[in-house]
C-alpha cells in the first residue's frame, strides 16, 4: 500500500499568524502518527514563514514512523538534514520566495550539482528523493543522480484530473514506469486531495508514498484530524 506522510506546514502557519505556540506543531505530529500517518513531512524554507529550523530539532525526536524534509538544498537547509539525520531528504528547487513548490528539477542541467548532493546525503543514511515533473528526459537525468527515489510533481495532474483524469495521469504513469525501470522509486506530492488520490495510487500503484499538507489540513478543519487522516488511509486501502 502506498505510505502516506502528513505534511504539517500549515499548522506552522496557522501558528505564527498569531505568535506563540498554538497550534502546537509538535504535539500535530504526534497525533498524526497516533491516528495512523505512515510519515511526517517538513519544508523548512529560509524566511521560516511557516515550519522554523527549531520546529525541526524538536520534532525529529518524536518522529517513530519515516521523517522527511524536503526543501531547496542550500547550506542552511544542507546543515540541518545533516544534522537531523530524518530518514528522506527530497531535493525541491524552491526560490527562496516561492509560496509553494511549482516547479521540478532539470536533471539534466543541475545533474553533477544533484549527484554531489545525493552522494553527500546517502554517505550519512538519508535515502534520497528528487522532486522532478513527468518528463522522461528528467527522470532519466535523476536516475543518473544515483538517487533513491524521485517525487512526482503532481499540480498539474490535479489541476487537470477535473478536466480528463486519463489524459492527466498518462505521463505520470509513464514518468513513473520509466523511473522503476531505471531503479528508482517513485513517490508523488503537491495538490492531491480526497478528490484525485485514489484515481492516482490506482493508475500507479507502485507509488511508494504521497506527502500531503495543505489540503488534507484543510479538511481537517472541517472535520478533524484523526477523521480526515483515515478517510486518506482508507483511500490508498482501496488500490
Amino acid at each position: 500500500m502506498t505510505r502516506l506522510s502528513v505534511n504539517i506546514n500549515k499548522i506552522a502557519t496557522i501558528r505564527n499568524s498569531r505568535g506563540g505556540n498554538v497550534p502546537n506543531v509538535l504535539d500535530a505530529a504526534i497525533n498524526c502518527q497516533t491516528y495512523g500517518a505512515q510519515g511526517i513531512t517538513v519544508h523548512p524554507r529560509p524566511d521560516e514563514r511557516h515550519i522554523r529550523y527549531a520546529d525541526v530539532r524538536e520534532i525529529r525526536p518524536h518522529v517513530y514512523t519515516e521523517f522527511n524534509i524536503e526543501g531547496n538544498p542550500n547550506k542552511k537547509f544542507i546543515d540541518l538534514v545533516l544534522e537531523v539525520k530524518p530518514e528522506q531528504v527530497t531535493l525541491v528547487p524552491d526560490s527562496h520566495d516561492a509560496i509553494t513548490s511549482s516547479q521540478g528539477w532539470d536533471t539534466v542541467k543541475y545533474q553533477k550539482h544533484l549527484t554531489d548532493l545525493v552522494t553527500e546525503f546517502q554517505k550519512h543514511g538519508i535515502r534520497t528523493s528528487i522532486f522532478v515533473e513527468a518528463n522522461l528526459d528528467f527522470i532519466e537525468g535523476a536516475a543518473k543522480t544515483g538517487t533513491n527515489r524521485i517525487e512526482l510533481y503532481t499540480e498539474p495532474y490535479a489541476t487537470h484530473y477535473v478536466i480528463n483524469k486519463q489524459e492527466a495521469i498518462q505521463s505520470f504513469v509513464e514518468a513513473a514506469n520509466l523511473a522503476k525501470k531505471l531503479g528508482m522509486d517513485v513517490n508523488a506530492g503537491h495538490d492531491l486531495s480526497l478528490v484525485n488520490l485514489n484515481y492516482l495510487v490506482t493508475q500507479i500503484p507502485i507509488i511508494a508514498e504521497v506527502s500531503i499538507g495543505h489540503a488534507l489540513i484543510s479538511e481537517a478543519l472541517y472535520f478533524g484530524l484523526e477523521k480526515v487522516i483515515h478517510r486518506y488511509l482508507k483511500e490508498l486501502e482501496n488500490t
